[in-house]
């Protein structure tokens, strides 16, 4: 699926810029609103049969119809294990060029997933660890999953003697917490396909500040409101919000890069390979949560030799 060359500054890149994707297959979850359905219309548009991943089925049938291309609706929640795992069964040994990482939920009240992990953490990171690595055997190209800049915020560390954060729940930690394990998991990732001679890579990215409903659910009605007005005020559109997870979905990149736009701050802008923390760069950090989520899930990583933490 690759295209085009390794760039560091890509100012003028665009949708118009996305290859050829007939025949392509891709998946998206969360791909009914926001930064989801603006990746899927565009990858639709550019040839690539995408499957709309997503919680409400009605909701995904009605985004599907304002989708220009072919796509098709299936039902994934990503806080029930019960659900990937059906999910993934119900995929068989269908080939998959890309599987988009996209859905999350942000900054919510203190709640529990199906199977009583902390909502955010369980969503954003444990259901897209089993999702991934439930379909990885069929991945024939890349996997790319949504992070944010909030990975720095606070401590910017994985509580791994808490991880549901029963002790001392924020929902701005319990946030920042699940996307450092977003970047932390693309890490180990890379590193157990190279392991293993695999083609296939993993990449990260993030949309800067960009208006989706998002931020719509924030538990603290006073953030809520702010977010809202800074909707309005700052952010770019969905669209341009999802050129960096384009531009990982698509260009020749290496493994585990992190994409994001090249504004100030990083929050708006094209698309561009952008830093991490330190936290998110820690390969034994990210291995002890590897180790951890497969655990918690129970699925384990499917390919063979990459398996094995050496």
């Amino acid at each position: 699926m690759a295209t085009g060359k390794n760039t560091r500054r890509t100012s003028k890149w665009n949708v118009g810029r996305l290859p050829d994707l007939t025949g392509r297959t891709v998946v998206v979850t969360g791909a009914n609103s926001g930064i989801g359905l603006a990746a899927t219309d565009a990858l639709a548009g550019a040839g690539a049969h995408v499957v709309l991943a997503v919680r409400d089925p009605g909701r995904g049938r009605a985004a599907a119809a304002s989708v220009r291309g072919s796509t098709e609706v299936r039902r994934l929640d990503l806080a029930d294990l019960a659900s990937v795992r059906e999910f993934a069964r119900e995929w068989g040994d269908r080939p998959l060029d890309l599987l988009l990482n996209n859905a999350g939920v942000m900054m919510l009240p203190e709640q529990r997933t199906k199977d009583g992990f902390e909502m955010q953490f369980g969503t954003n990171h444990l259901g897209h660890f089993a999702l991934t690595n439930l379909l990885l055997p069929y991945v024939t190209d890349r996997v790319v999953t949504v992070s944010s800049g909030a990975h720095r915020w606070g401590a910017g560390v994985i509580d791994f003697d808490d991880l549901n954060l029963t002790k001392g729940y924020t929902p701005v930690r319990a946030y920042a917490q699940s996307k450092l394990a977003n970047l932390l998991f693309t890490l180990e990732l890379q590193r157990r396909l190279t392991a293993t001679g695999s083609r296939v890579r993993t990449l990260a990215a993030h949309p800067g500040y960009a208006a989706t409903n998002l931020q719509t659910h924030a538990a603290n009605p006073v953030s809520r409101a702010l977010m809202q007005l800074g909707n309005r005020l700052f952010a770019q559109d969905d669209k341009a919000g999802a050129l960096p997870t384009l531009y990982a979905a698509v260009m020749d990149l290496p493994g585990a890069s992190y994409v994001g736009p090249d504004g100030l701050g990083e929050m708006r802008g094209a698309p561009t390979l952008v830093g991490r923390s330190a936290a998110a760069s820690d390969p034994t950090t990210a291995r002890r949560l590897w180790a951890a989520s497969e655990e918690l899930t129970g699925v384990a990583f499917p390919l063979g030799a990459g398996a094995k933490v050496v």
